[in-house]
């Protein structure tokens, strides 16, 4: 079964100020004309000492953002650069979330507070800084199913609904808005790094180094490593790790992001800030998220190619406190790490006793073999098969012949005739729902369906140090 985060009291630091005065502006959240709670995260609010705000106190702090106790003063809006589909851009930043606030969970660990939808920032450009409500829905149950499937990502805290017209292109409009409250262990990007950069500034991108390794701690480099000593090299091997594991957690998933930009990329390694994302309805390497990717450059098996490139853009940014070679050192690595990650996620969601990294390398290319020529889906292929079962013939079923059940399958998910998924027509059905009949029920079904399978699935295996 997977744990649930442990009950802590609410602990608020803020070591974010210590970057402010060059890392972000004071802001104020946008004036709503109404406040509806659509979305409380109750598995997430006792793990910061929030769970006992009331809904009205939920709502001040979340929908009209008065300050909680202690904690930031006022809301900040970073300041970042970013390859946007590898157009580098330096005039994006905060555009429409900030930071509100900082605070400590029962092990220690630094979690944000961050926003989406809160108004308008030095950073808006030509947009309202709004979030359409039906943006707000897709993210809950994006971060919900992601969660459940072991891949590290932020976490939906609280969804409400703000009674303002948007107009938007992509959407039928006027459309419902929303303001949104995502949980995450930082919002310190690569494209913060690139910032730095461009500006030059090496003593505040020294700072930042520091802040990076105090704040998400991870496991030091291989012995071998040039430079192993030097905080910027240090840095890049901590990312390089968290993000060929979360590459990995996206495939075994089934999952493509869609705006893989290097102002989305969290070096904290979590996943973050939800589009356009599709789930697989059937094994596609070429399938893509997003209607405006014409090349098919974030397409799903194209996604470790785009994090290991954002990964080399953190390396650059870092030339200007190392050397090139303990830098270079440290991406080479990305592709063994990936295919270890691979081995231990493909293993642990089928639900069988790993062999060793050669035989499931074998076993995962037969799947996707399989996959193709079945028009079948991720989902299907490893609740299927859960544990070595119902082996078909050819190649693939020889490969899991050889493979024992983890004794795990005992969860009885695993013996209904499907698991819970989210492709594109099961999200629209949901979003209908609101959108029709204001009816929520299809919404609360499904993410309690989604928890459903996060405990049968149990913990995923993330290495120590990613979180």
């Amino acid at each position: 079964m997977r744990s649930e985060p442990q009950a802590g009291d609410y602990r608020p630091d803020t070591p974010i100020l210590t970057l402010a005065p060059w890392l972000a502006d004071a802001v104020a959240a946008a004036d709503f004309p109404r406040h509806e709670l659509r979305f409380r995260n109750h598995r997430w609010g006792p793990s910061v000492g929030l769970e006992s705000l009331s809904d009205a106190e939920w709502v001040d702090h979340f929908g009209r953002f008065q300050p909680l106790e202690g904690n930031l003063p006022q809301p900040l809006a970073l300041r970042y650069h970013g390859h946007q589909f590898r157009n580098y851009n330096p005039q994006i930043g905060d555009g429409r979330g900030f930071l509100f606030a900082q605070m400590r969970d029962s092990s220690g660990r630094l979690l944000d507070l961050g926003t989406k939808g809160s108004g308008q920032t030095p950073y808006s450009r030509d947009g309202d800084g709004r979030l359409t409500l039906k943006g707000a829905v897709r993210e809950i149950m994006a971060t919900e199913m992601l969660e459940a499937l072991g891949v590290y990502t932020s976490k939906t805290f609280s969804v409400i609904e703000t009674g303002e017209e948007l107009w938007r292109g992509d959407e039928p409009s006027p459309t419902r808005s929303a303001v949104l409250l995502r949980l995450s262990h930082g919002h310190i990007r690569i494209g913060t790094f690139q910032r730095l950069r461009a500006f030059e500034q090496a003593e505040h991108m020294a700072f930042l180094v520091d802040y990076c390794l105090d704040q998400f701690p991870g496991p030091p480099p291989p012995d071998d490593a040039p430079g192993r000593d030097e905080p910027a090299v240090m840095l890049l091997h901590q990312v390089v790790e968290r993000m060929a594991d979360l590459s990995a957690s996206y495939m075994v998933a089934g999952f493509v992001h869609g705006v893989l930009n290097s102002d989305n990329m969290n070096v904290s390694g979590e996943s973050f800030d939800y589009g356009p994302w599709r789930w697989l309805p059937q094994w596609d390497p070429r399938f893509t998220a997003a209607y405006f990717d014409h090349s098919g450059l974030y397409a799903f098996g194209r996604q470790p190619e785009a994090i290991l490139w954002n990964c080399g853009q953190l390396a650059i940014a870092l030339r200007m406190l190392a050397e090139t070679e303990p830098l270079v050192f440290a991406l080479e690595r990305f592709g063994g790490l990936y295919q270890q990650a691979m081995a231990r996620r493909f293993c642990w969601r089928l639900g069988v006793e790993p062999q060793g990294l050669e035989a499931e390398m074998a076993l995962i290319t037969a799947s996707e073999r399989y996959m193709v020529e079945n028009a079948m889906s991720p989902d299907t292929l490893f609740h299927r098969h859960r544990g070595g079962r119902d082996v078909p013939t050819g190649e693939f079923g020889d490969r899991l012949r050889q493979y024992r059940s983890a004794g795990d399958d005992a969860h009885p998910l695993w013996w209904e005739e499907a698991p819970p998924t989210l492709v594109i027509d099961e999200v629209e059905r949901i979003w209908a729902a609101i959108a029709e009949q204001d009816d929520w029920t299809p919404l609360a079904e499904k993410v309690t369906a989604i928890r459903r399978l996060g405990d049968a699935l149990g913990e995923a295996p993330i290495p120590a140090g990613h979180k």
